[in-house]
């Protein structure tokens, strides 16, 4: 009795060529959408770090802004207070290459009664590091004259104490009787948990003269 052949069934080589080619054009697919999908995330991550210290910074700046106003017009610290110092018709303590150094009581006040009447002058503002936070820095730190304090330094919390500077500018209000008055441009600069990370604030100030 002669046995019947297995039947068997062999995939051709053309076949077979072109399913490993399939294959590893699916596998190439699926690296390079896991490599974009990667790198969105980090994205995502490194913006979203980025806006958290933004808002790190101008938080920062904005607290700087308002111990300035304390500065000028009435500071909470009696032995540090240099508040005496401005008065709206008196430029008295200021001058055109701005005060430096920590131990200046005159720290950061800069005249820019020039700037503001010639073109071509650049303001204090622009010119001086404001960022500097050296010892001969033109800006003054934070709670300088105020005693006021802040957290800085590692975590959620600014690199380095946010600090400020008061430029000196004439009041030229319309329809003001002729005599010299002055306002107070402060710029205010705070960082963020990277000290990279920087934002920078302005306000003009003005300080009533008191009454008896």
């Amino acid at each position: 009795m002669t046995k019947s052949p297995l039947l068997s069934y062999r995939t051709p080589p053309e076949q077979r060529g072109t399913t490993l080619i399939v294959s590893l054009l699916m596998l190439l697919m699926l690296l390079i959408l896991s490599i974009t999908m990667n790198s969105l995330t980090l994205m995502e991550i490194k913006s979203a770090r980025n806006d958290g210290d933004r808002k790190i910074a101008l938080q920062a700046a904005e607290l700087a802004l308002a111990d300035a106003h304390a500065d000028i017009t009435n500071s909470p610290d009696s032995m540090l207070s240099r508040s005496a110092i401005f008065s709206a018709s008196s430029n008295a303590g200021f001058t055109a290459n701005c005060h430096r150094g920590d131990t200046n009581r005159y720290q950061g006040l800069c005249d820019a009664s020039a700037s503001e009447h010639h073109s071509g002058i650049t303001p204090h503002w622009l010119a001086a590091d404001i960022a500097d936070d050296s010892t001969q820095s033109v800006s003054v730190h934070y709670g300088r004259f105020t005693g006021k304090t802040m957290p800085a330094g590692t975590g959620a919390f600014p690199a380095k104490l946010p600090r400020y500077l008061i430029e000196l500018i004439p009041d030229t209000q319309a329809g003001k009787p002729p005599e010299v008055t002055y306002l107070y441009r402060i710029t205010a600069i705070g960082f963020g948990s990277d000290a990279n990370s920087q934002v920078v604030l302005q306000s003009i100030y003005r300080k009533e003269n008191e009454h008896p």
